[in-house]
């Protein structure tokens, strides 16, 4: 399977969040970090943003089973 890179656009479109959030989070260490693409451009790898939205997923119905939340 090859790799895909994403760049900022389809990032934001894919998580929901802005710009300044995407950073923050990548800042606090909970958000994969972009890769160089040469001069001052960055891209995510799309496995590591689909494994992240997974993650807040998972995270999220964890906590509402926990709280017996309905879904």
């Amino acid at each position: 399977m090859a790799t895909r890179i994403l760049r900022l656009p389809s990032v934001k479109a894919r998580t929901g969040l802005s710009r300044s959030t995407i950073y923050l989070r990548i800042a606090e260490g909970s958000f994969p970090a972009p890769i160089p693409l040469g001069g001052r451009a960055v891209g995510w790898i799309e496995e590591e943003v689909d494994n992240w939205i997974k993650e807040r997923i998972s995270a999220t119905r964890t906590l509402l089973d926990n709280k017996g939340g309905a879904r």
